[in-house]
Parts: structure tokens; sequence; C-alpha cells
């Protein structure tokens, strides 16, 4: 079981609640364990745990804690808001917040309160009651915002939920102008304050006018509750009145202030607006002198100036005075509106005049003999004014340098030359009113000279299935040139151009036999020119190069070999080229022939003449034809086979004689006195016995008698070297020399001990034989 317990305790330590739990052990004994509700560790205080288990239990119902000291627990904190969450602005506004808490008795307890709005500290208050009340006597939208409540009593703090409060509407702006009276072209400066605002605020001001669409501009501000702006003075501004308003942003919503006061400011003139005069009427005539003043009074005169414009063409202008003067002998360019404009800081005003400027006579014409001529022909100019007579005539000629001057009379005679190709005016002088005629262009043509006609590549040739450029020239004649291009007798193209032209034939065909030829003529009198025919060589492209041999494939040293190389197709001359094949293509015969193929008789062939062959054929088509490759092999002459047999021949032959001489020489050996038998029964056994017996050398022996003893020889067969026998018993073939095979067969050795590669021959034998009383070796 459990129990709690108020202890005694010093006056310092204020509400101390020492919990104590007693748990009963299995010895039936309570176990006591401590905790404060401050998080202070009573258990060293002197004499306080020093109770006997009796004086700790207290009268508390069976399975709960005995309770006498103050506890208590927050259920809620709760804030609000009077008279509603939505306040109108300068209207009072209380924001109230209130803890409920539960208590294990009736005791006080000291609360301290804490509100906050947007995060930031608004209000502290520590009271024994359980609700605390701010105040706030005349609401202001910056009074809008988040508001918290938070309550700390006896160690414990509680928060309460977030409220938003809402002060719809603004206080009233503040407007105050820098001046009451402005001049044209200045500036009105305004301020606009929200005092009891806090930023960010929108602000928006308007100039009014009588009898027009107030104009409006608007300022955003982060960081101050006012803002400053300007607004021009125009032309016709009298009396002006500004106003300004402001807004804010709340919760995806703008909030707006009501207008502020209106401020009056007068504009007085700087200067009145100009008066524009014309003398000696609006109305005048080519050659009159004409003059315009433009005037204004000013009530300043600092900074004025006086523009007078024609077609936004600036004519004249004055500084600091009050009269601009312009004079002028009037044309007809003259006619139309003038403006007089004066303009002092910002200030312009400005006045316009109409000029009507008649005609005093009609503009020159000037009229040619003719308009396209040979040269050395005969041109004649004419200059007139229709209905008018008493004037100065001069004919000119048009020049990017200058007019050049050619006569000082009505009419101009003259024989031309092409240099003569050019634009001539006439002008006519009356009352020094100068006029001009339009200009007239005249073409003085010079006769083409005999085209001449080529292909553009050079060569008159054109590779089969390219197309043919060809180009017609004329050395002289006046442009423009017209070409005509001719193939066979067909027109193929018509060309305008100054000196030359092209033509492009991409139909060339392989038996295409028609010539081409070109003309020209141009605007001369003379008429057309032809140029020669010119036929043009089609070259047709290599096909099909291949390449072959005579003989083909294996070749005899120090033989002929022809090789032929040719193509199926294309135009003459070839040129032909043969390489082997190496560690890099050699070139081995190269010539170029009028036909379709070409001989390569190579006199001597060597072992390194052999490889892989192949030809190339090419014409002035510029492509490379390549045959397929043959393979020649270089063997040897029949009479270098024949050398070589003969060699191995006598060599068998030699070693065939030395045989029989090393054969003849044993036999001498072996020859010596006949020995008696001393009977035909022991000699028989006798002989029996010795044959079967082998020395340490390999040879068979006879005994004492077999030395005198007659022995028959029979003729040794000789044969080539079989590889293939190892071993020697008798009745074999040794595969080695003839003594070597003899050494063997005596000591019963494999004949493989040996290199078989020697050169050698088989001997064949066959076991002795005994004749009677002689001992026969026979072989075969």
């Amino acid at each position: 079981m459990s129990s709690c317990t108020q202890l005694a305790q010093p006056s310092s330590w204020s509400s101390t609640c020492l919990l104590v739990n007693r748990k009963t052990d299995f010895f039936g004994e309570s176990q006591v364990h401590t905790a404060t509700a401050e998080g202070k560790d009573l258990a060293g205080a002197s004499g306080l745990f020093h109770k006997t288990r009796e004086n700790m239990e207290l009268d508390s119902p069976p399975g709960r804690p005995a309770v006498s000291c103050k506890v208590f627990t927050f259920n809620t904190v709760e804030i609000n808001v009077q008279p509603s969450v939505k306040v109108k602005n300068g209207a009072p506004m209380s924001i109230i917040c209130h803890a409920d808490i539960s208590k294990s008795a009736d005791f006080q307890l000291k609360h301290n309160f804490t509100i906050f709005k947007d995060g930031k500290l608004v209000f502290m208050a520590v009271s024994d009651k359980d609700d605390a009340r701010y105040e706030v006597p005349m609401a202001r939208s910056s009074d809008t915002g988040e508001y918290e409540c938070t309550v700390e009593a006896g160690g414990k703090t509680k928060s309460s939920n977030s409220l938003h409060v809402w002060v719809t509407g603004m206080t009233k702006p503040i407007l105050t102008a820098e001046k009451k009276e402005v001049l044209e072209g200045e500036v009105v400066k305004l301020r606009c304050e929200l005092p009891e605002e806090v930023p960010p605020l929108y602000f928006y001001f308007r100039k009014i006018k009588m009898n027009s669409t107030p104009k409006e501009k608007y300022v955003f501000e982060a960081y101050k509750n006012y803002s400053e702006v300007e607004f021009s003075v125009e032309e016709g501004d009298n009396i002006l009145q500004f106003d300004c308003f402001g807004k804010r942003h709340v919760q995806r919503e703008f909030d707006s202030s009501e207008h502020s006061n209106k401020t009056l400011v007068t504009v007085r003139e700087p200067f009145i607006k100009p008066t524009l005069s014309v003398k000696p009427s609006r109305n005048i005539t080519e050659g009159d002198r004409i003059q315009l003043e433009c005037s204004t009074v000013v009530a300043r005169m600092r900074d004025i100036e006086i523009i007078l414009q024609k077609n936004k063409t600036i004519l004249n202008s004055v500084r600091d005075e009050k009269v601009l003067k312009y004079s002028a002998v009037a044309t007809l360019e003259d006619s139309g509106e003038y403006l007089c404009k004066v303009e002092q800081g910002r200030a312009s005003k400005s006045t316009k005049v109409n000029v009507v400027v008649s005609e005093l006579f009609p503009k020159p014409t000037l009229a040619a003999s003719m308009n396209k001529l040979d040269e050395n022909r005969e041109l004649t100019l004419s200059c007139s004014i229709s209905g008018f007579q008493r004037a100065k005539f001069s004919v000119l000629r048009r020049n990017s340098n200058g007019d050049v001057l050619l006569e000082t009379s009505r009419n101009l005679t003259m024989r031309v030359s092409v240099n003569d190709t050019g634009s001539y005016i006439c002008k006519a002088e009356v009352k020094g009113i100068v006029k001009e005629s339009k200009p007239i262009r005249i073409n003085v043509y010079a006769p083409v000279s005999k085209p001449t006609l080529s292909v553009v590549s050079g060569l008159p040739e054109v590779v089969l299935g390219k197309p043919l450029q060809l180009i017609c020239r004329s050395a002289r004649g006046t442009p423009p040139i017209t070409f005509k291009f001719y193939k066979g007798n067909v027109t193929k193209e018509t060309v305008t151009n100054d000196t030359y032209a092209t033509f492009l034939d991409e139909n060339v065909g392989q038996n295409d036999k028609k010539g081409y030829k070109c003309d020209a003529r141009n605007n001369h009198s003379s008429g057309v020119k032809t140029s020669n025919i010119l036929n043009v060589t089609v070259v047709v492209p290599i096909r099909n190069a291949s390449l072959g041999s005579i003989p083909y494939g294996e070749v005899e040293e120090g033989s002929e070999t022809a090789f032929l190389c040719s193509v199926k197709e294309g135009s003459w001359p070839i040129h032909f080229r043969i390489f082997r094949k190496a560690d890099r293509d050699v070139l081995v015969f190269e010539q170029s022939e009028h036909a379709d193929r070409v001989m390569w008789r190579k006199g001597t062939m060597s072992r390194q003449d052999t490889g892989t062959y192949y030809c190339m054929a090419s014409n002035r088509a510029n492509v490379d034809v390549k045959s397929h490759p043959i393979t020649i092999s270089v063997i040897l002459a029949s009479w270098q086979k024949g050398v070589i047999v003969a060699f191995v021949l006598i060599s068998i032959a030699g070693a065939v004689t030395l045989a029989l001489w090393w054969f003849l020489c044993k036999k001498k050996k072996a020859k010596g006195p006949s020995m008696e038998m001393s009977g035909p029964a022991l000699a028989t056994n006798s002989t029996s016995e010795k044959l079967a017996r082998q020395h340490n050398d390999g040879d068979y022996y006879s005994g004492p008698d077999l030395e005198s003893a007659e022995v028959e020889y029979t003729e040794v067969e000789v044969s080539t070297l079989d590889p293939h026998k190892a071993l020697l018993p008798l009745g074999s073939s040794c595969g080695l020399a003839l003594s070597t095979c003899m050494r063997l067969y005596r000591a019963g050795l494999p004949a493989g001990t040996l290199s078989r590669r020697q050169p050698a021959v088989n001997l064949h034998v066959i076991e002795p034989k005994f004749t009677g009383s002689h001992l026969k070796l026979a072989t075969g």
C-alpha cells in the first residue's frame, strides 16, 4: 500500500509535499520511497523520516494512498476575447485567460498569467484568482493577430490554444502637402501617415482635378507606417485636391482605411500660352518672304526656352527671351503646320498655326529624243514649263558626288557614248524659286561581241551520270545582255545578265553527239551574235576490272608469267596498275592504254614473287576500280627437281657401295683355315651349343671350330629407310645406315637409339644355316 503525508518543514520550503510510498516486502516489513513536488530530495532532512510504521499510516480507503498534502492539477487553460473575435477599430477589447484547476483541498495558489500575441509577450499578471484580464481600451488594426495564454502555478505550467483576433477597419490616415501653391511644371510632394498602424502597409494617393478622373499612385511600405510620393503639375492644372487611404493584408483579405483629409493645392502659371503670328499672311505665294513670330509673357525669366517646329523639324529656338522670330522665302514645301512651344522646367505650353503657300509656277518637264540608243548616236534633251515661258533653264546630269551642269538653256544636243548612260534633270528658276524636273534615264548601248562557250570545269568533257555546266561570255557589250543556250538546234535556256550566263545540263547521255552553242544580244541595233559549236566528250567510268595470269596458280621458278588486267567498260585512255600485297601494297606495273586491257609479261619469276596480286584501273572519271585478287605460288623448276633427284640417287648409290665394301671387308676377315669335325653328331651338338652362347660384344660365336668352318654368304638386299622399325630381331629390317644396322643387329639394341633421319638402308637378316660341315649365313 502507499500513503501521502504532510511533514513538518521549514518556512522556506513553500508548498513542498512529500509522497511516501510504502510497500510491504516478503517479510511483512514496509519499504519507504520519497519524491518532492518541486524536485527537491528531502531524504537528508534530520529527523523527518525517523518515524515508526504506525505513525506513517493514515486513514484512507483500502487500496488508495493516504492524502494530507496540497495536491493540484491543471485541467484546462482557456483564452477568449470580449466582445468577440472580430472587433471594430477603436472599440474596447478584453483578452481573458482562465485556468481550470483541480485541488486536493481548499488552499490558495499563486497563478502567473502570461499572454502572447504572434509569439511576442504583451501581458503578465500574478493572481490568486483563476483568471486574468488584458484590457485594450481602443483596439487598433495592429492588435490583430494570434493570441495565446500560459499559466504557471506551483511549478506546473499549462498553455491554451491560440485564438485569432481581427480588429476590422483602420485608423484614418493623415495627409500633408509640402506646398500649398506651386507653378506649372513643378511637383507636389505628399506624405500619408497611419500613426497607429503597424507595417507592412499599402498607401494609395489620389490627384483630383475638376471634371476628370482622379490619377492614382500606390506605394508598398514594408517597414514604415507612412509613405511619400510626388505628383507633377501639368499644363491646365489650376486647383488640385489630393487625398490618400491605406490597406493591409489580413488572412488573405485586404482591410482598408477610410480616406484621409483632402488637401488643396493652388497652381500658378509660370508663363502664359505663347502666341504665333505669320506675316504677311497665312496664305502666300511662292517667292514671297514669310515671317513667323512667337512670343509669351513670363512670370520669372529663368531657364525659359522658345522653340519653333514644322512637322517635328526644329526651325529655330531661343533661350531666356520672350520672343522668337523666323524668316524665309516661301516655297511649296513651306506649306503646313507650324508649332511654337515654350518650356520652363517641367512646364510646357504650345500654339499651332497653319500656313498655305500657293504655287508660283509648276515644275519643269525634261524630254529626250530617245531613251535607249546606240553609241555614237545623237541625243537631244528639252526642258519646258507648261504655260510659263519666263524662267532660267539648265540641264544637269545626276552624279553621286553632285549634279553636273551640262547646259544653261532649255535644249541640249550631244553625240553619246557608253559613258553617257545615266539620269538627267532640268531646273527652272523664277523670282529666286528653283524647281527641278523628274529625272529621266538615258541608256547608251555598245554592241555585244561574239560570245565564247566553254565548260566551267575547264576541259570539254563530262563524266557520264554527272551534270554538265556551261558558261557563255561576251567580252564587250552594254548590259543587260540576253543569252540563249542551245543543244543541237533546241533552245535549252534563256538568261539575262550583265556579261555572262551559265547553263546546267543534267541529262547527258553516253551516245550524246549533239553540240552546244549560245548566242548573246542586248538593246543595240546590231542584233544577235552566236558562239562556235562546242563538242563535249562524255567520259564513261570504269566498270568491272579483272586480273588473270598465264600460267595460273603455280609458276615454276625462272619461268615467264603473263598478267592480264581488263575492264568491262570505260572510256580510253585507261590507266592500269598492278599491285602485289606484302606488308604494304607494292606497285609492280603501271601503264596507260587506249584499250580495255593490258598485258604484263614478267620475264623471270623468283621465290620473292610469290604472293597475292590485284589490279586497279582508272580513267578521266577519276574513279579507281579494283579487281579481285589472285594468288601466285612460285615452285621449283623441272631441272631443279631433276638435280635434287639425281643427288639423292647418287647419295643412295654411294651408301650402297660403301655398304658392299664394308661387307666384303668383313667377309675377308671371317675366312680362315678349315677345321675338321670330330664326327657329325659331335660337330652338330658342339655347333648348336656355341651358336646359342652370346658374347659380351653381341657377336654370335661358333666356338674354336667355327673359324675354320666354311661359310656361305648370299646377297644383301638394300632398301630405303623405314622410320617405323624400332627393334631389330632376326628376320626384321633396320631403317638406319648399313654399318649401324649391323652393329644393332649384333647387340640386339633398338634401332630408334640413333637418329632416324640418317641416310640408311634396310638389311633383312635370317638365321645362319649350316650345310653339311659348313656354316651358312643367308641374307635376303
